[in-house]
């Protein structure tokens, strides 16, 4: 079990089985775990003296061993759309983001895994920041439950967070452990109560965790494609190099086979001269033929050290033709919070980035 800095376990981060095995070892009955994880994550409860429905035996014994410390907000800002970002501090003082999206229908929160990222994607923030390390299992749900606090959610009123991407700063499949610990709160009806289809996990193609993932916790799937082939893609994602896209999305289709309604997101960043042609394009709806998924087309948000540009709107609208031309369901992604860098790919937090300078690679890509 997961320790703070107080050398108590932070019971944020604990899934109802591992609540039951921690309140076993107190010699308390297995129903005592269902009430913890109501008052923390459906009453937004941290002070054991406020569970009123637990003994005052217990709730000493609690104070003794065990606390619930949340991530805390060190900044909070709003978007002219309405959108909000959080920096999150933790304990050891790197700051993480997390970012609410109000839509009409539904309200996202974006996630974030890791401090920072090692996989240094060449139009992302989070890479260019370096890595310092995983999160653990409470600081990721600690997100879920201080956005609800700061946008001020009523335990007896509707819910405001309706669905959930791990599409935040680091690649999840790479803190697997944790990530899954997460996303089971998350679905849990005794916290969050939210369907395996409106949680989405993002990846930039760790193929050997996907199985894994469809056997532990078959959430919705997202994958960082953002190139029709192994050329361009080993450039923009260089994990490509160890996973290419054939291994990958052979691994997406076996995702979701066995139902289906489930597909598979694909995310392609529409950058300027680099990855946007007609050609690219026809690339891409041949390589997916076959792969039950949709395609969102992201603008491009551009971050200081960044050099890409983004493609313009005519031309997105052309490469969208020709996906939607051959049947492929595509959307383009609103841009939202660009103005307080909260858009995709801008992302960057506060972090003590402990990889090696020579690893921070300047890459440069030619126009294709």
């Amino acid at each position: 079990m997961q320790t703070s800095i107080t050398g108590k376990i932070n019971l944020l981060g604990l899934n109802l089985a591992a609540l039951q095995a921690f309140f076993a070892d107190l010699g308390e009955k297995p129903f005592r775990a269902g009430q913890m994880m109501q008052w923390i994550h459906h009453y937004g409860v941290t002070n054991f003296d406020a569970m009123t429905n637990l003994s005052k035996a217990l709730r000493t014994r609690l104070q003794e061993t065990a606390e619930v410390r949340p991530p805390e907000v060190e900044l909070d800002q709003q978007a002219a759309d309405g959108t909000r970002k959080w920096l999150l501090r933790l304990a050891d003082g790197n700051c993480i983001e997390t970012v609410f999206i109000p839509e009409a229908e539904r309200g996202t929160l974006c996630v974030s895994s890791q401090v920072g990222c090692t996989l240094n994607c060449a139009f992302c923030a989070t890479g260019h920041q370096g890595f310092n390390r995983n999160l653990d299992a409470h600081e990721i749900i600690g997100q879920v439950w201080a956005a609800n606090r700061a946008l001020g959610r009523d335990p007896k009123g509707e819910r405001i967070i309706t669905n959930v991407v791990m599409m935040g700063m680091g690649e999840p499949l790479l803190n697997f452990d944790n990530v899954v610990m997460a996303m089971k709160i998350m679905l849990d009806d005794m916290a969050y109560g939210l369907s395996r289809r409106r949680v989405t996990l993002s990846t930039a193609g760790m193929v050997p965790m996907l199985e894994r993932l469809r056997e532990e916790c078959p959430v919705s799937l997202a994958v960082s494609l953002h190139a029709p082939n192994d050329a361009l893609r080993n450039e923009l994602v260089p994990l490509n190099r160890k996973y290419p896209i054939a291994e990958l999305l052979a691994a997406c289709k076996r995702y979701v086979e066995g139902d289906a309604r489930r597909r598979v997101t694909i995310e392609y960043v529409m950058l300027a001269g680099v990855n946007d042609s007609v050609n690219h394009a026809h690339e891409l709806v041949k390589i997916l033929d076959g792969v039950p998924s949709k395609v969102n087309l992201i603008p491009y948000n551009p971050f200081p050290q960044g050099r890409f540009e983004r493609s313009d709107l005519a031309t997105i609208d052309r490469f969208r033709e020709v996906l939607m031309n051959a049947n492929l369901t595509t959307v383009t992604r609103k841009t939202r919070g660009d103005d307080i860098d909260a858009a995709c790919g801008q992302l960057a937090g506060r972090i003590q980035d402990l990889t090696p300078r020579s690893q921070r690679l300047s890459r440069r890509i030619s126009p294709s």
